[in-house]
C-alpha cells in the first residue's frame, strides 16, 4: 500500500488547480523545488505519472484527473479532523477560500473579513475571483476548490448547492452623454435591441440578467465588447460609442454616464450566499458565512 503523506496531497492540489509549479510554490509558501520533490514522491507512491510536463504547459494526466477528487476529499476530512480537535479549545483555526465578486451590493466585504479576522486571528481566508463570474464559483464550490462564494444565479441555483439570497440591486442601462439615448426619456426593452453594447462575460450575474430578461422577449442584442471589470467597461460606454448595463451603486460612481431609465420594469440581479449541499462545512466556514448574514441583517 502506497504512504502517502498529507503534504503530497495538498502540494498535489494547488499544482492540479494552479496548473503551474511557479504558482503552486507561491500559494504554498515554499520553494518551488519543494513542490517538485513532493510530486515526484506522490508519482512513485502511486505508480503513475500524474502530471504531463513541458517547457511552458503543466497539465493533469488522466490518473491525475482520477486522483484529484479522492485527493481533494482526504484534505477536507483531515480539515475536519483537525477542527474537531480545536473544537475542544474553543479557537478557530484552519482555511476558508471564498470565491467573491466585483460588486457586493449592500455586503461591505472588506469589513466582513476585518471583523472575522479579529475574531478569528488563526484563521487564514483567501479571496478568488473567478474569470467565468458566478458560473465558475459554481464549479469551484461543486468540484471543493473554494468552501463558499458570494455568487448571483437569475435563474434557479443549480443542483449541488445550497443557496441563500443575501442582497438584490437594480441594474441600470447607462449611456454616454452624447449618445442618442442621452436625455431622450424611458426606452422599451424592445428599443434596445439594435443597440451595441458592451457587457460582462457569460457567467457573470450580471450579464446573466440581462441575456435572461431580452430572452424573456424573444430579443437578440449585439455584444462585440466585453469586459471583466467595471472601470473599462464604464470608460467604454461614456465614449458613447456603446450602451451598458451596470449595478446602480456602481453607475453612480461614474459622474460621466448618463443613466436611461427602462419603461415598465426594473432589472434586477442578486447576491446570494452559496456552498456545497453535500460536503460539511468545517468551523471556520460556518463562521465566516455568519459573519456574512450579519453584515446585511445589522
Amino acid at each position: 500500500m502506497a504512504r502517502v503523506e498529507l503534504r503530497q496531497l495538498e502540494y498535489f492540489v494547488a499544482v492540479a488547480e494552479e496548473l503551474s509549479f511557479t504558482k503552486a510554490a507561491r500559494r504554498l509558501r515554499v520553494v518551488q523545488s519543494g513542490v517538485s520533490t513532493a510530486i515526484r514522491a506522490l508519482e512513485r507512491e502511486v505508480g503513475a505519472a500524474l502530471f504531463k510536463r513541458d517547457s511552458r504547459h503543466v497539465r493533469l494526466t488522466d490518473a491525475g484527473a482520477a486522483m484529484l477528487p479522492n485527493a481533494r476529499a482526504t484534505l477536507a476530512a483531515a480539515r475536519a479532523a483537525h477542527d474537531a480537535v480545536q473544537e475542544q479549545h474553543g479557537e478557530l483555526h484552519g482555511a476558508v477560500v471564498m470565491g467573491s465578486m466585483l460588486s457586493t451590493p449592500g455586503i461591505d466585504v472588506p469589513g466582513v473579513l476585518g471583523r472575522f479576522h479579529r475574531a478569528n486571528p488563526a484563521v487564514r481566508v483567501r479571496i478568488q475571483y473567478s474569470p467565468s463570474g458566478s458560473r465558475g464559483h459554481v464549479h469551484a464550490l461543486l468540484d471543493g476548490t473554494i468552501d463558499v462564494a458570494l455568487a448571483s444565479f437569475p435563474k434557479r441555483p443549480p443542483p449541488g448547492l445550497s443557496v441563500e439570497p443575501l442582497a438584490t440591486e437594480v441594474l441600470r442601462l447607462t449611456c454616454g452623454p452624447a449618445h442618442r439615448l442621452a436625455g431622450g426619456g424611458p426606452v422599451r426593452m424592445e428599443d434596445l435591441a439594435d443597440e451595441i453594447f458592451v457587457e460582462f462575460p457569460e457567467g457573470w450575474g450580471t450579464r446573466d440578467a440581462a441575456d435572461l430578461a431580452f430572452d424573456r422577449r424573444g430579443l437578440h442584442r449585439s455584444v462585440p465588447l466585453e469586459s471583466p471589470d467595471y472601470a473599462t467597461t464604464a470608460a467604454l460606454i461614456e465614449q458613447g460609442h456603446v450602451v451598458g448595463f451596470l449595478p446602480d451603486s456602481v453607475a453612480a460612481a461614474y459622474p460621466g454616464l448618463v443613466i436611461v431609465p427602462i419603461a415598465g420594469e426594473d432589472l434586477v440581479w442578486n447576491v446570494s450566499l452559496a456552498s456545497s449541499a453535500s460536503r460539511p462545512l468545517s468551523r471556520p466556514v460556518l463562521a465566516l458565512m455568519a459573519e456574512l448574514r450579519r453584515s446585511v441583517t445589522g
